[in-house]
């Protein structure tokens, strides 16, 4: 039976699905760069791609059945769709960007005196990728009992940010 605060019973992500032009160029972004591994995909799967893991999350990579008629994107857009990674250094990716020679756009949050740094990027197919050091953000439900909508944020995860604010 599903509870109200969670109506499908959810227990976390298990992966993205992206569509590319070359899933080979794309393992080798999501392993060398992003630091993925490749796991085993099912072999009833009559179509290439690839599945790879790390920090807890999937990524499935789809071969696109018209690689050459997939959008091109050229600008980096951080109002756009975008994947966020949390990282322990902003500078040391920051460097590691540098030495690759990847086109990046940085952008700085400030919400009370907190400021979170972002670093933005594309994968070969232009899928944007973010790392960031948003967990300097605490997480601040804004819906209560008497809410319309529900919230699921687990008391640990509010206790350990409330932590992280009072230390600051």
């Amino acid at each position: 039976m599903a509870n109200n605060n969670n109506p499908l019973q959810l227990k976390s992500l298990n992966h993205i699905s992206l569509l590319c032009g070359s899933v080979d160029k794309s393992i080798d972004f999501y392993v060398n760069i992003l630091g993925f591994c490749p796991i085993k995909r099912p072999t009833s799967f009559d179509f290439n791609g690839a599945w790879l893991f790390n920090y807890g999350i999937g990524i499935h990579l789809l071969q696109s059945e018209d690689p050459e008629g997939m959008p091109k994107i050229l600008q980096i857009n951080p109002k756009d769709n975008h994947i966020s990674f949390q990282c322990e250094s902003i500078a040391a990716v920051e460097r590691r960007l540098k030495q690759m020679k990847m086109k990046y756009v940085k952008n700085i949050v400030e919400e009370n005196g907190i400021y979170v740094d972002q670093l933005f990027f594309h994968d070969p197919d232009g899928w944007m990728i973010e790392i960031c050091n948003c967990d300097k953000l605490p997480v601040v439900p804004l819906c209560s009992s008497r809410s319309p909508f529900n919230c699921n944020i687990p008391n640990h995860h509010l206790q350990q940010q409330i932590l992280t604010m009072d230390q600051q």
